[in-house]
């Protein structure tokens, strides 16, 4: 019997996505689990595993199709066989959600769903059972943990094996996904060299590109966009960096001067929690959770800003972790749809290029950015107790913090801004 391909929901939030490129042409056999399609979800590229083994027998959704979860993609079976809908008129309806589907389902559709069996069942399972549909986090964990799917209960939808049941697994047998290995501190990212592009060239937009074309534009047209810029003495957070970055190396971790940032950010919107917030009808929604994204170049190709969940939880060593972990596998094309949802306020390092000042455009729905200028030494006027005005050298940085003002007024703009930098002036 044929099995169908169905969009899953790839991540809490994230309801559709847009098919970038079949990795399989009808006709040819596909392993289970082997990845089957290339889906983009918010500049995330994700591929979907097969559901079972046998070969593609129709593709009902093209390439560069933006479907919601729930879509049936294609059909997989056995040469020769014939999908239960296969007809043109088929193909055509299945490129929309299903009428009867949930408009954001939780879980996504079961292929051949099984009865959800008790949860303390002791019976091994029955290894010929359907696993229906697996995601591409439980294909992940199951294929670095060397997993026997048919040894888990499943209790997600029609008795799919979510994320939570490959846990409970691990950790009943003892091996619960164990921390990953420490990478060597990773060398400073070259500078890219500037894109070479031939005279009277049409360059044809990518997925990517044509998203930050739509969000850039969204935000300028719903938010009021305001940018307040100050300066910040930046001698004691590098007089920090250096006594504490070897011993950072030692744990794997490059103590990079976005880390400061980010914990700065962090102690500034705990003191003004309005800018931890965004503007809906039906009033100013306060976010209960501090999660900090940080943009990421991927030179040609655009940007991505990844999210540090939790941001408040971690001690500078957990977010420059964080950090490293999220930009390097941003640049590798690893990131997973969930890896760069859910932000509350970003943070955007323009001054890597050399750029003193900028004016960055809100990342929707925040109400809020911060700008990080180029930090450099320069001379500054400053007041020392027995010498008066003195022309001192300073290591400075410009910091512009752009805001919606439907939500913030200057003043307390100004205040948030006062206090990032004040934090990290007294660093101790």
């Amino acid at each position: 019997m044929a099995i169908q391909v169905i969009m899953p929901l790839l991540g809490e939030s994230v309801v559709e996505g847009t098919l970038t490129r079949w990795l399989k042409a009808p006709g040819e056999t596909v392993a289970e689990f082997e990845p089957l399609v290339e889906v983009n979800t918010d500049k995330v590229d994700t591929e979907v595993p097969s559901p079972a083994a046998g070969v593609l027998l129709q593709v009902l959704v093209p390439e560069g199709t933006t479907v919601q979860a729930g879509t049936r993609l294609a059909w997989i079976g056995q040469p020769g066989e014939q999908p239960q809908e296969s007809s043109p008129a088929d193909a055509a309806k299945s490129a929309e959600p299903p009428a009867t589907a949930p408009a954001a389902p939780s879980v996504a559709p079961a292929v051949a769903a099984a009865p959800v069996p008790p949860p303390e069942s002791a019976i091994e399972p029955p290894r010929d059972r359907s696993l229906g549909f697996i995601s591409p986090v439980v294909a992940r964990m199951v294929s670095e943990h060397g997993v026997d799917l048919y040894q888990i209960r499943g209790t997600g939808q029609g008795g799919r094996i979510t994320k939570k049941d490959v846990e409970t697994y691990l950790a009943s047998r003892g091996s619960a996904p164990p921390p990953a290995e420490q990478p060597a501190v990773p060398a400073p990212a070259p500078q890219p060299a500037a894109p070479v592009f031939a005279a009277g060239e049409l360059l044809t937009l990518s997925p990517l590109r044509k998203q930050i074309a739509e969000h850039m534009l969204r935000s300028k047209h719903t938010a009021p966009h305001v940018t307040t810029i100050m300066e910040a003495d930046l001698g004691r957070v590098v007089a920090h960096r250096q006594a504490n970055k070897e011993a950072f190396a030692r744990d794997g971790v490059n103590l990079t001067f976005t880390a400061y940032f980010v914990a700065a950010s962090v102690a500034a919107l705990k003191a003004f929690p309005l800018v931890n917030s965004s503007f809906t009808e039906a009033g100013i929604q306060l976010h209960p959770a501090i999660n900090i994204g940080v943009a990421v170049s991927l030179g040609d190709a655009g940007l991505i800003v990844p999210v540090i969940k939790n941001a408040d939880s971690l001690s500078l060593l957990g977010i420059a972790r964080a950090v490293n972990d999220l930009a390097a596998r941003a640049r590798a094309r690893q990131l997973v749809p969930d890896e760069v949802q859910g932000g509350t306020f970003t943070i955007t390092n323009h001054g890597v290029s050399g750029s003193l000042f900028a004016t960055p455009i809100i990342n929707q729905p925040q109400c809020a950015i911060l700008g990080v200028g180029a930090i450099q030494k320069r001379p500054v006027v400053i007041s020392d107790q027995n010498l008066g005005d003195v022309i001192a050298i300073r290591t400075m940085a410009y910091l512009g913090l752009t805001f919606d003002h439907r939500v913030l007024d200057g003043a307390i703009a100004d205040y948030f801004l006062a206090k990032l930098i004040d934090t990290l002036q007294t660093w101790s």
